[in-house]
């Protein structure tokens, strides 16, 4: 009671932000020497942040830059007849920053000469972070629809795909938050759970993997932020982007928006069609086929220099089958499944004061998704109708105070959890290799609701003294869903600059509360040993709570690139994973006892060295996980094992990971670009090789030629991709744009998973290619 009613008084102190999330906001005014406001234009850019925006202020010389990610920018202001003024600018809170610029008559030249380069590494930052920016999107590898932002994500170090498009950042499954303008999403963002995040709406991604700052919480192993934008151009402009390709792939997106005198508003649409939507178990690439569709709407009002409202609404809905093995193509299955979305959420920002800013922002979130079998699946038919409905409400201060950049918050979030499943065993033997128990019931029905009340606070400092930076805060989470647990959670983290080095070290500690995943989490917890065939005592689903320990450097290299270097360490009781019912993509949460990653990363960053920009990555991992395992679905005898103790390799235990893609533009309309990704393979378990002729019937001798048997492992996967494009018409007023990506030129057959008797196995694409069609006017 004393918990609610501190957070009430919280929110209510906070009201009337923007609904972002570490990022700030420059207010710029441009004037004369005599004070007059004077209409100019100019540049904001940051290396560091990867972001880079064209303005023109308003004839008062006004103009404001919002969704900022935190950072030091160039600001470069022009008008004829006037000397070029050129600014570093630190955005560092929240808080607005309110800087003017003083235009002197031509030629009198600037004191100081300011480059974009000197914005190439950030001093103050003490965690890992990193940021995709406008150019990344806009020159990304095409990727098959509902994959987009899965894949430049992947891009980065530490972070891996398994099967179906499921990021793990760091070892962790299921600990992905995505941030979207400020709202926190904790469920499963992958192909098969959820429909993708509109890329063609974002302007920007900010990944972090440690230093989590004490307003991030429930899922921590990686955080994706994403900014839909916000600094429109005044006037009616709008978007149409279209691909096609491989696999009989299409899709399309189109977006109008119209933005006058602080107000703005927008409408955008998108559809797609492919028949390799999951990853197949086989080559042949059996029952892929997808489709969906969504729109969105988006509205933006700032009501005086005090105060500021944003809105965002999206829809969307997908359809797909699951793919078939060979046994399973051969009896006839089919089985569909659909997942669908309904969100809407409003922020607003009022600023007290200079250097004071609070905000409220509240989200309502509606999701589904059905699965259902014909009679002639095999060896199971499931059945499951599942969905939740989320609101959630947040509100926090920001002050600035001498050198302390302070924000204290609190969120509450409400859910309501429906379940239905069941099964019917269709054969318990196939080929003479045993599938099922004896004593595992043929027929299985689930169904239950339940709701979830979960509440945090928190309060954060950043303090700045010369060349050194320290990070601390504190939060505090209770949940309550299936368990009733709360945690306290220290952060800290440290930066210290030696600028004639050009170097910048780092280390960080976080202590991190992490709920279980919410999909299937009422079947998961339910105690089922006896009812399904299985013995021993079955183990509750408990949160997740652990140490994050990180060190690592960025090092400045000739002004043109930037090397980052890490080191991290995390331990973990009842470390989250899922269980999945054979190839049917259904999965149960599940925890092990205990689990450990620990690994190096590397980055090579050119952001802009003449024609070249791109980036080179590599990361080194070792994940372990502890016996026994708590919660899942398992028929059984499969429950008596996991009830044992011991040690494994888990299934994300990828131990070299590398990904590279370098741009070249040797003219202003066309370029060239090169990527290439090379993983070591991944671990997995199968019982006893008396069934190797069974699974050679399943997936076939080439699945099997790149397995190591003897080692447990895949064998190493690799490919090369190629794109190409080119400005095909360019006006200040519009702009098309062509591109053409091949990718796995090589056409190596590389596999993803293979986890044994029907369940697990994946099968990358092999060589394919999309053609990309963007018109912006």
């Amino acid at each position: 009671m004393r918990l609610a009613f501190a957070l009430s008084v919280l929110l209510i102190s906070a009201l009337p932000v923007s609904g972002q999330r570490l990022i700030g906001e420059l207010r710029l005014q441009v004037r004369d020497a005599s004070g007059a406001g004077l209409a100019a234009t100019g540049t904001l850019e940051s290396l560091s942040t990867a972001i880079h925006r064209s303005f023109a202020t308003n004839p008062q010389g006004y103009h404001a830059f919002p969704a900022l990610p935190l950072g030091v920018y160039r600001l470069k202001v022009t008008k004829p007849g006037f000397s070029e003024q050129s600014l570093l600018v630190e955005i560092r809170s929240e808080a607005p920053v309110e800087q003017t610029v003083t235009l002197g008559l031509a030629p009198i030249e600037t004191a100081v000469a300011v480059r974009v380069e000197d914005t190439l590494n950030d001093t103050r930052r003490t965690g890992a972070v990193q940021y995709l920016g406008t150019d990344t999107l806009k020159y990304r590898r095409t990727s098959a629809p509902g994959r987009a932002t899965i894949d430049l994500v992947n891009t980065q170090p530490g972070w891996l795909l398994e099967a179906n498009g499921i990021l793990h950042p760091r070892g962790s499954e299921y600990d992905v938050q995505y941030v979207v303008d400020g709202i926190p999403l904790y469920d499963n963002r992958s192909p098969a759970f959820a429909q993708s995040l509109g890329i063609d709406e974002f302007e920007s991604l900010n990944i972090r993997t440690a230093n989590y700052p004490a307003e991030f919480g429930r899922k921590l192993g990686g955080v994706i932020e994403v900014s839909t934008q916000q600094d429109l151009p005044p006037g009616l402009h709008g978007k149409i982007a279209a691909q096609g390709g491989s696999y009989d792939q299409a899709a399309g997106f189109a977006s109008l928006s119209y933005s006058r005198e602080g107000t703005s508003v927008g409408l955008s649409g998108e559809g797609m069609t492919t028949d390799r939507y999951l990853d197949p178990p086989v080559i042949e690439n059996y029952t892929n086929h997808g489709s969906g569709a969504g729109m969105s709407a988006r509205f933006g009002h700032t009501w005086s220099d005090a105060d500021r409202t944003h809105a965002y609404f999206h829809s969307r809905r997908t359809g797909f089958l699951v793919p078939n093995e060979q046994l399973q193509q051969s009896a006839g299955q089919r089985q569909d499944r659909t997942a669908s979305e309904t969100l809407g959420l409003v922020s607003h920002s009022h600023v007290f004061s200079p250097g004071i800013l609070a905000q409220v922002r509240a989200m309502v979130r509606d999701t589904s998704a059905h699965l259902w079998p014909n009679p002639l699946s095999t060896p199971i038919a499931p059945f499951q109708d599942r969905g939740f409905r989320e609101g959630y409400i947040g509100g926090s201060l920001v002050a600035q105070k001498g050198q302390h950049e302070l924000k204290f918050g609190g969120e509450a979030l409400f859910s309501s959890i429906r379940e239905a499943f069941s099964y019917h065993i269709v054969n318990r033997r196939i080929s003479n290799v045993r599938i099922f128990d004896s004593d595992v019931p043929t027929d299985f029905n689930f169904l239950k609701t339940g709701e979830g009340r979960d509440q945090s606070l928190y309060a954060q400092d950043l303090w700045r003294r010369k060349n050194l930076t320290v990070s601390v805060g504190v939060r505090f989470d209770h949940y309550r869903l299936i368990e009733n647990e709360t945690a306290w959670s220290p952060r800290l983290g440290a930066a210290y600059n030696v600028p004639r080095a050009g170097l910048v070290l780092r280390a960080s500690y976080d202590r991190v509360f992490q709920v279980p995943a919410i999909e299937n989490i009422l079947l998961a917890s339910a105690n089922l040993v006896d009812v399904l065939g299985g013995e021993g005592t079955f183990l509750t689903l408990k949160p997740s709570r652990g140490n994050f320990f990180e060190a690592g450097f960025s090092k400045s290299l000739f002004g043109r690139l930037r090397f980052d270097g890490t080191w991290y360490r995390r331990k973990l009781h009842n470390f989250a994973d899922d269980s999945v019912l054979f190839n049917t993509g259904v999965s149960f949460p599940i925890a092990f006892a205990e689990g450990e990653v620990h690994g190096y990363e590397a980055k090579l960053d050119f952001p802009r060295w003449g024609p070249l920009s791109g980036h080179l990555s590599y990361s080194n991992m070792t994940a372990t996980g502890q016996l026994p395992i708590a919660g899942g679905l398992f028929l059984g005898d499969d429950a008596d094992e996991l009830l044992q103790k011991g040690s494994f390799p888990i299934t994300q235990d990828q131990r070299n990971t590398f990904r590279s893609r370098v741009r070249l533009q040797p003219h202003s309309r066309f370029w060239f670009a090169f990527g290439s990704a090379y993983n070591s393979g991944l671990p997995f378990e199968l019982e006893g090789v008396s069934n190797l002729s069974f699974i050679r019937q399943q997936y076939g001798d080439r699945i099997l030629s790149k397995v190591n048997f003897e080692r447990g492992r895949v064998r190493p996967s690799a490919s090369l991709d190629v794109s190409a494009g080119g400005d095909l018409s360019r006006s200040d007023r519009a702009k098309l744009r062509l591109q053409l990506d091949i990718f796995n030129l090589g056409d190596r057959l590389n596999l993803i998973n293979f986890a044994g008797v029907l369940s697990g196995t994946a099968v990358d694409q092999g060589r394919s290619f999309a053609v990309r069609l963007n018109f912006d006017f």
